[in-house]
């Protein structure tokens, strides 16, 4: 049964890479389906399902960490990952649940001193873009 859900988180998070690797670094949390996210729907239901359901349904509602939390420990990942094409969409997510700029700001310098100052440039530009795109919080 481990094996299993961890496979499933598995898919899971590459579902999420992938649609969102198709989605704007300003996407917003408004449901908006991008086109890879529609072809995953007709090629691969079940792959889409488990992600809306394991990913977003069960791992972001767990009671053990809030939303807020789990967005500053998924910016840490990305960022320490250098992913920057999921990146965009988290932040977004980060700032929608309580996540101040400054606070990013503080994360990603925190980071470059674990997970490489490259890896915490990169991250930068990405979040320069929504920022800017988002009202003054």
């Amino acid at each position: 049964m481990k094996l299993l859900s961890a496979t499933i988180a598995s898919l899971s998070m590459m579902m999420s890479s992938l649609v969102h690797a198709q989605q704007s670094t300003t996407a917003t949390r408004s449901g908006a389906d991008s086109p890879l996210l529609g072809d995953v729907r007709r090629l691969a239901p079940a792959l889409e399902k488990y992600s809306q359901g394991a990913l977003f349904g069960d791992v972001w509602k767990r009671p053990g960490l809030s939303p807020r939390d789990r967005s500053v420990v998924t910016l840490a990942a990305l960022i320490a990952r250098n992913q920057t094409i999921e990146m965009g969409y988290y932040l977004n997510v980060a700032l929608d649940n309580g996540v101040k700029p400054r606070e990013i700001s503080e994360i990603i310098t925190h980071l470059a001193f674990y997970a490489g100052w490259p890896n915490a440039f990169s991250a930068l530009p990405v979040a320069k873009d929504v920022f800017e795109k988002r009202p003054r919080q």
